[in-house]
């Protein structure tokens, strides 16, 4: 199920990843590296256990999974290259950069299922979303919300201790139970009974790790919390839900200020909703969110309390003659991103991937078709509700890539450096360049002069362009970038894959 990626013309490419001007960027080569939760053929996958969530921390060294029974399962990398290491491998003739390596680290119930009486609406536990904060005294804290409450998690070690040296003797025991020595029925002490009396001494055997819930912001949103973000101030966050976004400080847990409310007087005159939304990495006052009829927004909030309007506006229009139907439900904007130095946003739709650029909003730098395959079968996707299935994007850390999920479990990488053709399909099993082996060569098609669009892979306008079936009912929702390597960790239902170029 190979794509395509169009790219804009020029002065638009000019803004693409500075890192890429020079070359184009040999396309990577992706490996397997291990997997958590490995289905055996033919069991059966419990609702609860499906991943809804992934996320790493800024530093890489751990990761975090949601799941749809509200529980957060945090792993932690284990091949970590200091100094020391590195001496010794180069002693013993071992190299040292070998495939990353996470470990399952500890997992706590974040949320569990409740019900609203006054709207007589159950409350499901899944996890919608989980963001690292800054790590502090050696603790890890993270943010994880449902549909309604967003909590602050703070996971630490803790020391098991325990109490040695009681004045008992280890050596003579009664068969009842009571202690030898000294002591008398009722436990009195005999004069004379005990050579010295010492006291418990507590000693500490063994460390474990420990969740506590720090913060429970609640009561703020009337609609589904779909996106959470923190601010690069360390000390304030934002929630969005359908129709509002609210700023968070993260000491105050009662108190919220609503920022952005696209919420009509007259809910009939509503038009679109909020689908996601993202604070800039290092403008702490720059945030940006999108909406269901395919735009962007990015808000300064300097210019008021209330920011009912406004700074940018990023948006596609489309061509006369070209709406249909399903026009405004394909253009609904399910995920954004920014990169990691925040001059570009990366928005998905239902059919494609695309790159804008935060200084020119008259279109995207580059637009990759993901799903264009499918555009034949809209009604019947449609029918069965697949038409809102909702895929995250993740782009790595130097800007050069993007990658973004499919059905089948599939997921596709594209380089988006200028003159890059870069366009990978890959699998979320332990062979994920399967499909790619089993696809006929295809020859290259000739493109005119005239017309300046790269095609990136073979043309999938129908399902058996690359003699591959599709599956709607496995589906690779939620993925993630490692912020400095080229590491992918994606989620199949239950299973968490990883791969390293």
């Amino acid at each position: 199920m190979n794509g395509e990626a169009v790219v804009v013309p020029e002065p638009a490419a000019a803004s693409a990843p500075d890192q890429a001007s020079a070359s184009p960027v040999a396309p990577l080569e992706w490996r397997f590296s291990q997997v958590f939760g490995e289905r055996s053929a033919g069991e059966e996958v419990q609702d609860v256990d499906i991943i809804s969530a992934i996320e790493f921390n800024k530093s890489g060294q751990h990761l975090a999974t949601g799941d749809r029974g509200g529980r957060v399962v945090l792993f932690e990398r284990t091949d970590a290259k200091d100094n020391a290491c590195r001496k010794e491998a180069e002693k013993a003739d071992y190299s040292v950069s070998r495939h990353p390596e996470f470990r399952y680290k500890t997992e706590f119930q974040s949320h569990e299922p409740e019900f609203d009486y006054l709207k007589s609406l159950e409350i499901e536990e899944k996890i919608n979303q989980i963001k690292w904060c800054q790590a502090a005294n050696g603790a890890l804290f993270l943010l994880s919300t449902n549909d309604k409450t967003i909590k602050l998690w703070k996971v630490q070690e803790k020391k098991v201790k325990k109490i040695a040296e009681m004045n008992l003797s280890h050596l003579n025991a009664l068969a009842n139970g009571r202690p030898a020595g000294g002591l008398t029925n009722g436990g009195i002490l005999k004069p004379g009974g005990l050579d010295s009396l010492r006291l418990p001494v507590v000693t500490s055997h063994e460390t474990s790790l420990a969740a506590s819930c720090r913060r429970v912001f609640t009561h703020a949103h009337d609609y589904h919390i779909n996106s959470i973000s923190n601010n690069s101030d360390g000390e304030t966050f934002i929630s969005a839900d359908d129709l509002r976004i609210n700023l968070w400080n993260k000491e105050i847990s009662n108190q919220s200020f609503n920022i952005i409310d696209v919420k009509p007087t007259n809910m009939e005159d509503l038009t679109e909703v909020i689908t996601s939304a993202e604070f800039h990495p290092t403008h702490c006052n720059t945030l940006a969110y999108s909406s269901s009829k395919g735009s962007i927004r990015l808000v300064d909030l300097r210019q008021s309390a209330l920011c009912d309007t406004h700074s940018q506006l990023f948006e596609q229009h489309e061509a006369p003659g070209s709406r249909s139907f399903f026009t405004e439900i394909i253009a609904s904007i399910s995920d954004i991103k920014f990169s990691m130095d925040g001059r570009h946003i990366l928005s998905r739709d239902y059919m494609t991937l695309k790159l804008w650029d935060i200084n020119m909003n008259s279109g995207p730098v580059a637009t990759y078709q993901v799903h264009e395959y499918l555009r034949p079968k809209l009604c019947d996707l449609y029918e069965n509700d697949s038409i809102f299935d909702k895929f995250e994007c993740c782009q790595s850390g130097d800007g050069l890539r993007v990658a973004t999920g499919s059905y089948s479990n599939i997921f596709r990488v594209f380089g988006c450096g200028t003159g890059s053709n870069e366009a990978t399909t890959l699998e979320a099993t332990r062979n994920p360049t399967r499909r790619q082996l089993q696809n006929p060569t295809r020859p290259a098609r000739s493109l005119s002069t005239l017309t300046r669009v790269v095609r990136r892979g073979a043309e999938s306008t129908g399902i058996e362009a690359n003699g591959n079936s599709y599956d709607l009912s496995t589906k690779l929702l939620h993925l993630a970038w490692h912020p400095s390597e080229n590491l992918i960790a994606c989620a199949a239902a239950n299973s968490l894959y990883m791969y390293y170029a």
